[in-house]
């Protein structure tokens, strides 16, 4: 899966890039413009289910290694909702500080908060951070397998979960809160 997820990069890259370049250097006409933009997007979405693909290839083989610096839990929620939008995820609360891998975990914990949104057809949740633990709610009765990475639908939440697993926190949706526990 990783040599996979590498290879692809490549032309991956080139799409990206002179979707980019055309983007930046010539003036399109509508609805070329349009299109143009729509490649680019694409192309950085794939690169994003790629990252995730790879990581989750490096958990399973138990090749991840992750790099630690330091952050706020506080830091990663509010990431979430500039991500997601702040009309959507509404943050409160008190952080803590720890060591992890700043960037996966910021994208699980954004993940998560997406996949509450999205399969529990909802328009907002709010995210209370409690030193070291995030909760999410409501998270609906139909998605919290989905939000927990066990019903495979949902592949953000799914490697977010081992994700968090791996490095040695958890995840638990309790009376409709999903509490994402980080590592201290």
């Amino acid at each position: 899966m990783s040599l996979a997820c590498h290879d692809v990069r490549t032309p991956l890259a080139t799409v990206h890039g002179f979707a980019r370049t055309l983007t930046r250097t010539v003036q399109l006409e509508a609805p070329a413009d349009r299109y143009v933009e729509m490649i680019e997007a694409a192309s950085t979405q794939i690169a994003e289910l790629l990252d995730e693909l790879s990581l989750a290839a490096r958990i399973e083989s138990g090749r991840y290694d992750p790099v630690a610096r330091e952050t706020d839990s506080l830091a990663l929620a509010r990431g979430a909702a500039e991500r997601l939008g702040e009309e959507r995820v509404h943050v409160s609360g008190d952080g803590a500080a720890l060591e992890t891998d700043v960037d996966a975990v910021g994208r699980g914990v954004s993940a998560l908060v997406q996949s509450a949104l999205r399969h529990g057809g909802l328009d907002e949740v709010d995210v209370v951070v409690r030193g070291l633990e995030i909760d999410v709610s409501p998270v609906t009765p139909a998605s919290e397998r989905v939000v927990l990475g066990e019903d495979l639908r949902d592949l953000g939440a799914a490697v977010a979960a081992r994700l968090i697993d791996a490095l040695g926190g958890s995840t638990a949706v309790v009376d409709g809160t999903l509490t994402i526990r980080l590592p201290g």
